[in-house]
């Protein structure tokens, strides 16, 4: 079955997180991914660990499956030359060094476009490539903490925190894959590509949303407040007799059917909690009335008395409960495969299902510098005396 980006030649020269897994869900989706990767070296994170498999990292192979690797030495001539070939056989070429890197050693998108103006050129940095921060660098702690995530998670007594993924990266990584499926599409109509700017710093920004409608419409900054909603009550993490429970009342329907389901149908009577506005106003009262009726019933118990009547309720899975859930099983969340050297893996699956062209994963993640020879030989039709003299030149 054709994928959706079948035909879509990636050139990869992104490490860590937030390119590669960009280009990993270009992978998924079908697109040929050349991951370009430093000789001897490769991505940072095949350092990363532990844990590693068979001295293979988990962290990179985490983000970096249906992708093929080659070495290639930009700094060197032969290895510029060949860099100069592959963008002009690519569809999209994603990057992540510091604003400037690529355009000393010649290959920033002014110059590129002269190459192949066809390409869509996608750079991901911590601040962008414009503004008085933008030759800071950039990594996924700091930028949670400036874009003043980290301000608004954790204990309202207690210190900032960042969130327990990296997902100011994630986020940016999926950012950069929507703006280049749009640069793509307005390839089709004009026939030309363009640069896309991405910064993680402007992704944490667009991810405030309603807290950042409080400081607009207050003028302060909303507090930290824990597992509690600023704006709706309630909707929370309450502890049950044996752990934890979240519970969820969206509207005044749901506040009702739970009222009535939890046994605590007289707060309908009560003038402070007759609107959510009410609720959250009066949360400490709320709170104070609604903890001890939890704390009598199990997790399981109100999971399904809550959920039997339509109320959103769930517990708190650990990673591993998450990963063996059967509902993230029913939904092929949740892939094993066979690594080369690893042996046998298991990765997290793709979250777009597409019912007509849906995307797959096939190749496992690549070790350094795996698919050289035949990246060389695919994209740009050099023969076994060409790519020995590269070797021979310290060019891959």
């Amino acid at each position: 079955m054709t994928k959706p980006l079948s035909e879509i030649k990636v050139l990869d020269l992104s490490r860590v997180l937030a390119g590669p897994y960009c280009t990993m869900m270009m992978a998924d989706m079908g697109a040929d991914v050349i991951k370009v990767e430093q000789p001897g070296k490769g991505d940072d994170t095949r350092g990363y660990g532990p844990p590693f498999l068979n001295g293979e990292s988990t962290y990179f192979m985490s983000v970096n499956r249906n992708k093929r690797s080659m070495t290639l030495n930009m700094k060197n001539e032969r290895g510029k030359e060949v860099l100069t070939g592959l963008i002009r056989q690519a569809d999209v070429l994603v990057e992540n060094f510091r604003p400037g890197t690529l355009e000393k050693l010649g290959f920033g998108y002014d110059a590129v476009r002269e190459l192949n103006p066809r390409l869509v050129y996608c750079s991901i940095s911590g601040y962008g490539h414009t503004g008085p921060a933008a030759h800071f660098p950039g990594y996924d702690l700091i930028v949670q903490g400036e874009g003043g995530i980290a301000d608004i998670t954790g204990e309202a007594d207690g210190p900032p925190m960042k969130v327990g993924t990296s997902q100011a990266d994630i986020v940016a990584g999926m950012n950069a894959f929507s703006g280049i499926l749009l640069a793509l599409l307005s390839r089709q109509q004009t026939g030309e590509g363009q640069k896309i700017d991405i910064a993680l710093l402007d992704c944490q920004i667009s991810l405030l949303t309603y807290q950042a409608a409080i400081y607009f419409a207050t003028g302060e900054s909303p507090k930290r407040i824990g597992n509690q909603h600023p704006s709706i009550a309630p909707y929370e993490t309450y502890r049950s007799k044996d752990g934890y429970v979240n519970v969820g009342c969206g509207n005044e329907v749901i506040w009702q059917r739970f009222c009535n389901a939890a046994g605590l149908g007289f707060l309908l009577e009560d003038a402070r909690f007759s609107t959510n506005a009410d609720r959250v106003a009066h949360r400490v009262e709320l709170n104070e009335a609604l903890e001890p009726v939890l704390r009598q019933r199990t997790t399981t118990e109100w999971v399904d008395l809550l959920r039997g009547q339509g109320i959103p309720a769930g517990p708190i899975h650990s990673v591993k409960e998450a990963l063996e859930h059967p509902q993230t099983i029913a939904r092929d969340m949740v892939v094993r495969m066979e690594h080369p050297r690893a042996g046998d893996i298991g990765l997290t699956g793709i979250q777009i299902k597409l019912s007509g062209t849906p995307g797959e994963i096939v190749l496992p993640p690549p070790q350094l510098g795996q698919h050289t020879a035949e990246i060389l030989v695919d994209w740009l039709g050099f023969g076994p005396q060409e790519i020995k003299k590269l070797v021979t030149s310290g060019a891959v």
